[in-house]
């Protein structure tokens, strides 16, 4: 998959050490994947959750932090759209 919005997560990083390497390997992953559907997705990341219009939400290092991600699966891109803690989520509406 082509990846938009690397900074986000290096960002992120910065601010909260103990996520980067959780966030490196999902980007690792991702870069590498080939995600034609939503199952696609679900297979490996079982945990995931799906919302309207393509987005999908991951748990990141034992769901200490979400990552919400917007898929075109035709184009085969995935643009970060936000990062943080699950409490920071828990505020937030998607």
């Amino acid at each position: 998959m082509k990846i938009s919005g690397r900074n986000i997560l290096s960002d992120f990083s910065k601010k909260h050490a103990s996520a980067k390497t959780a966030l490196d390997s999902w980007f690792a992953e991702a870069d590498k994947a080939d995600w034609k559907i939503p199952q696609d997705i679900k297979n490996r990341y079982a945990s995931a959750d799906f919302l309207a219009d393509n987005r999908v939400i991951f748990n990141i290092k034992g769901n200490n932090y979400r990552l919400v991600v917007k898929v075109r699966y035709q184009n085969g891109i995935v643009r970060i759209e936000w990062v943080g803690t699950h409490a920071e989520y828990d505020k937030k509406r998607f």
